[in-house]
């Protein structure tokens, strides 16, 4: 049997488990410090077994997974070099910075093993263990970062157990994924926060801001709601990468403000062609490091029982409805209903159910 040690049995390190578990040949140890973890990764049935003895995890493990949050990768590799590990084993990690975490596998002494470095690009609004999903990675890009020592017979290794996946195995540079993931995602991460507050502290003066910020404002800049500790440990371990993005944002931002000052319509304009051609030229159905969301928003009038009757419609159409929530609903004023699903599929069925049903849909 291949053994397979997941540290950290979560969203990632569940969903990893369920695409392995039950697979001829391999078996799958799951890994926490906490028994009450243990006891909840074997009631779901995510692993073959689980323990909270880091030692028993890893021994004779053919491969380990580190899905715990960034800052805890490096430390859980130092206890790691403690153990003796089964000569070949791949030790890889989930983390979305990659530089840090391979210079700190470079120094380590880990004997036979081999350590590279791993990106999974999909994510999910819920988290934890309960959230894990058989498709969770099905079509994202799946980043491994090996250096240029790593054994290339290892990195097939790895690729072919991460079949089991059904995601896109992409090879970078460890400081090239930085680089790409800092500007795709954590820069991103830090705009929405930043605009956020920046309005949050106007509404401390004039309610107005929260109760006009529905709608278009609160979908832009969702990702500000991301895990505070979890954000707060990414963006200082790629702080390198996101001060030198910061300076080239700025330089955007002031020549902005110079366009406005000048009355520079034609500059003004040029800004939202070329951004608007360079978005529109996006794959806009493939898993991504922001991970998407399926929504759609439906024109329901103000008559009783109408929200019950379509989540049924939906529901007897087998439609997976992950949440749904009124936006606007008054007297004589047709309310918003905005849809939630999991799934591109789950949407696209739901988009023309309701217009079947002559109810109004966009997005």
């Amino acid at each position: 049997m291949v053994k397979i040690a997941i540290f950290g049995v979560g969203l990632m390190g569940g969903s990893l488990a369920l695409c392995f578990k039950g697979k001829p040949d391999l078996y799958v140890v799951g890994h926490s410090t906490r028994e009450s973890s243990v006891r909840k990764y074997l009631e779901r049935g995510v692993v073959d077994s689980a323990t909270t003895s880091l030692r028993e995890a890893a021994e004779d493990a053919d491969f380990i997974f580190l899905c715990g949050p960034v800052g805890s990768l490096e430390s859980t590799l130092k206890q790691l070099a403690e153990v003796k590990l089964k000569p070949g084993c791949i030790i890889t990690d989930v983390g979305s910075t990659k530089s840090s975490v391979n210079a700190c596998a470079r120094s380590l002494d880990l004997g036979e093993a081999i350590f590279i470095g791993g990106h999974p690009m999909a994510g999910s609004e819920r988290s934890g263990v309960e959230a894990a999903s058989l498709y969770l990675y099905e079509n994202a890009f799946y980043v491994l970062t090996p250096n240029g020592t790593t054994p290339p017979e290892a990195v097939e290794k790895l690729k072919e157990l991460l079949v089991h996946t059904k995601a896109n195995i992409v090879i970078v540079d460890p400081d090239e994924h930085d680089d790409i993931v800092g500007a795709i995602s954590h820069l991103p991460h830090m705009i929405a926060v930043a605009l956020t507050n920046q309005v949050r502290r106007y509404n401390d003066n004039n309610e107005l801001y929260s109760q006009l910020a529905a709608g278009g404002f609160r979908d832009i800049t969702r990702i500000a709601s991301s895990d505070p500790s979890m954000w707060r440990d990414i963006l200082v371990d790629n702080r390198d990468v996101l001060l030198r993005l910061i300076e080239d944002w700025n330089e955007g931002i002031e020549e902005f403000a110079r366009m406005l000052k000048a009355g520079d319509l034609e500059g003004i304009g040029e800004a939202f062609r070329t951004s608007g051609e360079f978005r529109n030229s996006l794959p806009e159905r493939r898993k991504g490091v922001i991970h998407a969301i399926y929504e759609c928003y439906v024109d329901v009038p103000d008559t009783p029982g109408v929200i019950g009757r379509i989540a049924t419609e939906l529901g007897n159409r087998h439609i997976n409805l992950s949440n749904m929530q009124i936006i606007e609903s008054r007297e004589d004023v047709p309310g918003i209903l905005r849809l939630s699903f999991r799934k591109q599929d789950d949407l696209d069925q739901a988009v023309i159910a309701l217009g079947e049903l002559q109810y109004s849909v966009h997005f």
